[in-house]
């Protein structure tokens, strides 16, 4: 009896291993059993994809990408969103030492992973079902165990895979290290959420790599020429043609559905590469030109460069500028890392792409073609490389006549469709432009010089089709509503003067001032700098380094003061640009609205002053009437201070004329010297003994007139201007700022206590002016007198001003003849 207690004692450790071993197989076939209901429920949800499936507005159909067709037009529909609690995918089953190995923490920290098992499993399962659903299209169906068999097999694969590369790498300290910081990253990824200020931007259906890069630049609400602009162009494929008052954020306009089709089709690519492998590569377009925009002047260039930069920063987009003045080898070199972006001139543009610039050639994959500021580029034939660049374009549906296609030479590469921008701030002053480009209406005859002489034209040329959307958000105004316009009545001569004043008592703030002609620029420039102001001047003439150097000092400068030609009145986004100063009217209301568009940018408000000389009132005159203006400011002045602003004025004058005369003799010299040297020829010293003395004598003298004059005017710039009737002997005279009486009372304490702990030192001290206030034109305007001009009465004083010029001209024809007279009786008489 013991011996068998003791036999059945010894065998039940073995009965309790095989009922545990026989559990545990059971359990493993119910995980088994519902894995496999798990999948097979997974195979019937329908899936759907974000390649859109369908015909779009024009008739056009994408199904043909299925088909094997050659075209990716890329999308203009909104990416579909996968809820995980539709499709159960956060309680998608885990094999438990896999999820060990990867050392996944939660459920929903697996499923967020990318690396992770379970979209793994899901990519796995669609990819079967994708291959069903081909094998079905070609006659072959494959059974489902066939297909688990396979999966199951494929993942065990992978899963030994990374489990001996993670063997491997375990217990290396900087892979442990990494794999924290990865971690690290990934938890911030997941806190960082967008904040409800830029829900604006969530109902445009922004990408969402591209919704951050928006909440990273700060922008917390799109403008308004964005929100009409982004839905017609990224979701409908129109062609647009936009028109928005300056600093309304036109740039962004444009390049926000560029990036959003350039991600769009990125992840079509890749959920094609998935279904069909290497075979998706057809479609893809990378390497190739995707946006061309080409703008009229280089900073405006640069500028956007800078500014789709700053939105394609962490997307894999390259923007690229290619302009004038700068290295060609460099921009070369720039072009063979085959950026999607180019931004461009006119000029340097046509340049490489007629040398045969192979990224700039090859133009099947355009998809947008953009003309940034385009009333510029129509200006009387301006940019004769601009027609040029347009006749390279590929030909669109219905191409243009005469017109040949340049890029048949890329055969292998997915023709995309174009879309065609222009934009400009001043289109709307084209009273039949709308009535133009309106469907089956923009049919404009073409001018018989074949020139691109006109906006309609010119979107003609460059393919735009008929259903363009016209964005047109300018007022009747044009200008930005925060504008404060005024204007100064004075003589030519008196200009510099006026200037002066602005800059001296009304400086605080950035100031732009602009001139039509380079003369005038130069003279100004002279002027300013004897008087000491610091100024930056800009011109078409110098050179791009210049250029960007002059712009890099304005920026950096509190109350900096550029000289400028139009050639900066274009796009240019400077901040805290505060006054703008017409010196010269400028030849067309488009260019004013443009220089005025430098102030008030983005909703801040600005100051913008012209001076008017009788010569430019009927000028002026027309200026408003365009804008619809009824009456104008005048810019208040304290005409006390003008008699020390001309005194100023005048010794600089003298200074800078006998500057310029020395100048010029040594020019001249210096001219006949070199060249007399390269024709190894001798010079001729004409000049006799006396006539040397005499010449160092005044040369002698002129510097001593030079150097009494520059002394002269150092003593009056050490200390402000003063009113005509201003007294030394009062603390409060005529003319003193509150500020300056505060900083005058508390020297006369300072010196008052010195005094004192001096041992009492009762002479009489003189007063030392500190410092003068500076009040900002636009607080001024708005201080000073409501004096205003009316435009209702100046059609008559006009006509009497064109009547009074025309007969001042027949007189001083009639005196020139009757001169003319004079002097041939005279003739007459000495030859008798």
């Amino acid at each position: 009896m013991s011996k068998l207690l003791k036999s059945t004692a010894t065998m039940s450790p073995g009965a309790g291993e095989s009922s545990s071993m026989a559990a545990k197989k059971k359990k493993k076939r119910s995980h088994k059993r519902k894995r496999e209901e798990e999948l097979e429920r997974l195979d019937s949800l329908p899936w759907s994809s974000t390649i859109p499936i369908g015909e779009d507005d024009e008739g056009e159909t994408f199904s043909t990408l299925f088909a094997g067709s050659d075209e990716l037009d890329g999308g203009f529909l909104s990416l579909e969103e996968i809820d995980e609690a539709d499709y159960n995918l956060a309680d998608f089953p885990v094999d438990e030492s896999v999820k060990g190995k990867k050392g996944l923490k939660s459920k929903k920290q697996a499923h967020d992973n990318n690396d992770g098992d379970e979209e793994e499993a899901v990519d796995e399962i669609t990819e079967d079902k994708v291959g069903e659903e081909e094998g079905k299209g070609e006659g072959v169906v494959e059974s489902p165990k066939k297909k688990e068999k396979k999966y199951k097999n494929k993942k065990k694969k992978e899963r030994r895979k990374r489990v001996k590369e993670a063997d491997k790498v375990q217990d290396s300290p900087a892979a442990v290290s990494c794999d924290e910081e990865n971690k690290a990253e990934e938890l911030d990824g997941e806190e960082e959420e967008i904040p409800p200020d830029f829900s604006a931007w969530s109902l445009m259906r922004l990408h969402p790599l591209l919704m951050k890069s928006i909440y990273h630049l700060g922008f917390k609400e799109p403008t308004k020429i964005q929100k009409a602009c982004f839905t017609v162009a990224a979701f409908q494929g129109k062609d647009v043609i936009g028109a928005a008052e300056t600093g309304s954020g036109k740039t962004l306009a444009f390049g926000l559905p560029i990036l959003q089709r350039l991600l769009d089709e990125r992840e079509k690519v890749g959920k094609l590469f998935a279904l069909k492998g290497e075979e998706a590569q057809k479609y893809s377009a990378d390497g190739y030109l995707r946006a061309l925009i080409i703008t009229p002047t280089r900073e405006l260039a640069l500028q956007v460069t800078e500014h789709l930069k700053n939105a394609a920063k962490n997307l894999g987009v390259r923007v690229v500028p290619i302009v004038g003045g700068m290295s060609s080898a460099k921009q070369e070199r720039l072009l063979k890392g085959k950026p999607e972006i180019v931004v461009g001139t006119p000029g340097r543009l046509w340049e490489l792409m007629s040398a045969g610039e192979k990224h700039l050639v090859e133009l099947q994959c355009l998809s947008f073609f953009v003309l940034d500021e385009a009333d510029r580029m129509v200006e009387g034939g301006h940019f004769r490389e601009l027609q040029s660049i347009i006749d390279m374009l590929p030909v669109t549906d219905k191409p243009s006549e005469g017109k040949t296609q340049s890029s048949d030479t890329v055969s292998d590469a997915p023709k995309k469709k174009r879309q065609t921008f222009v934009f400009s701030a001043t289109i709307a002053l084209s009273s039949d432009f709308r009535k133009k480009l309106k469907r089956g209406s923009s049919k404009s005859k073409q001018s018989s010089s074949g020139e691109v002489n006109s906006i309609e034209v010119l979107s003609e040329r460059a393919g735009m089709r008929d259903s363009v959307a016209i964005v047109d958000l300018t007022t009747a105004a044009i200008l930005a509503p925060k504008i404060e316009e005024s204007f100064i009545r004075c003589e030519e001569e008196d200009k510099d003067a006026y200037l002066y004043y602005l800059l001296s008592v009304h400086g605080q703030g950035r100031t732009i001032v602009f001139c039509t002609s380079v003369a005038a620029l130069r003279h100004i420039c002279a002027l300013l700098k004897i008087l000491g102001v610091d100024v930056c001047k800009l011109n078409a003439d110098m050179k791009q380094q210049a250029r960007l150097k002059a712009m890099d000092r304005f920026r950096s400068s509190e109350n900096g003061v550029l000289v400028a030609t139009d050639v900066v009145a274009r796009g240019i986004d400077i901040k805290n640009v505060r006054t703008i100063i017409h010196y010269q009217l400028p030849h067309s209301a488009e260019v004013y609205v443009h220089r005025s568009g430098r102030t008030a940018r983005a909703f801040a408000d600005g100051c913008s002053i012209a001076l008017i000389a009788p010569n430019d009132t009927s000028k002026f005159y027309t200026l408003c009437k365009s804008f619809s203006k009824e009456s104008v400011k005048i810019f208040p002045l304290d005409s006390s201070l003008m008699p020390d602003v001309k005194k100023r004025l005048s010794l600089a004058r003298q200074i800078d004329q006998i500057e310029r005369k020395g100048s010029r003799e040594r020019v001249d010299r210096t001219w006949l010297e070199k060249h007399a040297e390269l024709m190894e020829l001798e010079l001729d010293e004409d000049e006799s003994e006396e006539e040397k003395v005499d010449n160092v004598r005044q040369r002698k003298a002129t510097s001593a007139q030079l150097k009494k004059l520059k002394e002269e005017l150092s003593s009056l710039l050490s200390r402000p201007m003063q009113p005509k009737k201003f007294s030394d002997r009062y603390f409060a005279g005529r003319g003193m700022s509150p500020l300056l009486q505060n900083q005058l009372a508390e020297l006369t304490n300072q010196k008052q206590q010195q005094q004192v702990a001096s041992g009492g030192d009762k002479k009489r001290r003189k007063l030392v002016v500190v410092s003068q206030n500076c009040i900002e034109p636009l607080q001024a305007l708005r201080d000073g007198s409501k004096e205003v001009m009316s435009m209702k009465g100046q059609s008559a004083d006009r006509r009497r001003d064109i009547a009074t010029l025309r007969k001042k001209k027949k007189e001083e024809k009639i005196g020139r003849r009757d001169q003319r007279r004079d002097q041939k009786k005279k003739r007459k008489l000495m030859a008798s």
